[in-house]
């Protein structure tokens, strides 16, 4: 049963779940719910909205507010072009970075670790309100669950010479993940009102969220804001280019620069003043290919290629967990026939098509799954597997990989017949959110989340998934390149496609020279 909880002043503490919680933060006092034993406070301002002068801007303080604040509802998604508008449930605006908490906590001496949800949505898109992103189950495995909104698309990473001009540090674009880095300073200085402990800070994300984890890893302005890192088909290892592609996802500034000022010029509003001035809604949608919607290296809160960033040891090591989901590849509109998936291979990787089409390869008259899993490596694999081991080569932490196969057995006569898990299938099961009426749901299905909910957790207050109750987890390293299967039960395997992975590896390496950067322009 949902109850408001009424805000006072108790002399001897906070009492969340059963009792009336006052919560302080620095912005004045919160009223949330009771849910279930919990404590729940949705659409907390954690900055001030980035809206009119603040447009395109890195987020400032969130205002004080008099009196009881609500934080009952979700507050409205950043503004996207996929989204519902205002009006259709929360909705879409500007107006919209705020978090959302669920606590276990009984007092705010409780101390408990703190898990920080980050969306995924390719930059472009994505909510914290997403049903399957709802925390309750995770919190009731002792931590306090935290999502955070950030700016996506053309809002939350467009790039200008005029925004960059106008910036102290001379860059632009970015605004989401500063928006990322604005939530975990508000929550150092504020998750103990909740019972959270801000020395035991995890972030996790999936896809774009997944990503946005790597870069905050890499990022100096992250620093001390976190303790853990988890990322779900993420990773960002891959060298920028101009013209970006699956893996190789990151512009450099001035390349950004000039595509947002190809998009001013699409606006018919050449000047950041007149581009200030029009209406969230009423602004051109921005494709990817004009680098809209993605990070950049800035110098500043990308310094540079995350792999030449980790090789220099210019990382914040933490521990990390890190995987992604055996049929990826599905996910990027596969060729139709091996002609199509060939050209697209040799026009892509040049001369390290035919070694590529070795290693992943196509047959006579299909697309397989074996030809599908180079878009897999290339985007999210390749980058994982990297990541591991330069974690483990450079850092004092601890990585901890995994693979992420649980699926239906589809019959030979079915379409599906060859297909594994697909992009973003994991979510519902590390959230414990996987729908009882499915009839596609076994007992193998709930063990499997059961198990990785367990992890997560468990990394959160540990630093390490190992625990009672869960087969043992080895940490990843050349040494011992050991990963944790989620197909049927959790259990150790070796690195998939691993002779592959090397194949790849050499593309990369050579992109990452004079003469492949030079390539791609």
């Amino acid at each position: 049963m949902r109850t408001t909880l009424l805000v006072t002043m108790l002399a001897g503490g906070l009492c969340f779940a059963q009792s009336p919680a006052p919560v302080k933060v620095e912005g004045g006092l919160l009223a949330g719910t009771s849910e279930d034993g919990l404590a729940v406070y949705k659409g907390i301002p954690f900055a001030a909205p980035p809206v009119g002068d603040l447009r395109w801007r890195a987020p400032q303080p969130a205002a004080k507010w008099e009196g009881v604040r609500q934080a009952a509802r979700f507050a409205p998604g950043c503004m996207q072009a996929t989204r519902a508008p205002s009006g259709q449930g929360p909705g879409v605006s500007e107006d919209c970075l705020y978090l959302n908490v669920w606590t276990p906590a009984k007092t705010p001496k409780d101390r408990i670790p703190v898990l920080v949800w980050i969306y995924g949505g390719g930059f472009g898109a994505g909510a914290t309100n997403e049903p399957n992103y709802s925390g309750e189950k995770l919190a009731k495995k002792g931590v306090v669950l935290v999502s955070i909104a950030y700016r996506v698309g053309q809002m939350g990473f467009f790039a200008h010479p005029g925004l960059s001009a106008e910036n102290p540090h001379h860059a632009s674009g970015n605004y989401g993940l500063l928006d990322m880095i604005a939530g975990l300073q508000w929550l150092q200085k504020n998750i103990a009102a909740f019972g959270g402990d801000p020395n035991r800070v995890t972030i996790f994300g999936e896809s774009a969220g997944g990503i946005a984890v790597s870069m905050l890893c890499a990022s100096p302005l992250a620093k001390g804001l976190f303790h853990g890192a988890i990322s779900q088909s993420g990773g960002s290892f891959g060298p920028p280019r101009p013209t970006t592609m699956p893996g190789e996802n990151l512009k450099r500034l001035a390349d950004a620069e000039r595509s947002g000022e190809e998009y001013a010029k699409s606006a018919g509003l050449p000047s950041i003043a007149e581009l200030r001035k029009l209406p969230a809604d009423k602004l051109p949608a921005a494709g990817r290919g004009m680098g809209m919607s993605w990070p950049i290296v800035d110098g500043r809160v990308i310094p540079d290629d995350q792999y030449k960033l980790y090789a220099a040891k210019r990382y914040n090591d933490t521990p990390i967990l890190v995987g992604y989901n055996s049929d990826e590849g599905a996910s990027f509109s596969p060729p139709r026939t091996p002609e199509d998936h060939i050209a697209g291979v040799k026009s892509r990787y040049g001369k390290f098509a035919d070694s590529l089409l070795k290693a992943y390869p196509t047959n006579s008259t299909t697309v397989p799954k074996t030809a599908r899993d180079l878009a897999r490596d290339a985007a999210f694999g390749w980058h994982t597997w990297v990541w591991a081991r330069l974690q483990a080569q450079t850092g004092k932490s601890k990585a901890f990989y995994y693979y992420f196969d649980q699926h239906p057995e589809y019959p030979a006569d079915s379409p599906r017949a060859g297909y594994g898990a697909s992009h973003g299938a994991d979510v519902a099961y590390v959230f414990q959110h996987l729908n009882p009426s499915n009839p596609q749901i076994t007992k193998q299905d709930e063990s499997i989340s059961e198990a990785m909910a367990t992890y997560w957790t468990n990394f959160a207050k540990r630093s390490d998934p190992n625990g009672q109750g869960v087969p043992t987890w080895q940490a990843f390293s050349d040494a011992n390149p050991m990963v944790m299967y989620f197909s049927q039960t959790p259990h150790m395997g070796p690195v998939p496609s691993a002779e592959a992975l090397k194949a790849l590896d050499a593309y990369f390496a050579w992109r990452r020279t004079p003469e492949g950067d030079a390539w791609v322009k």
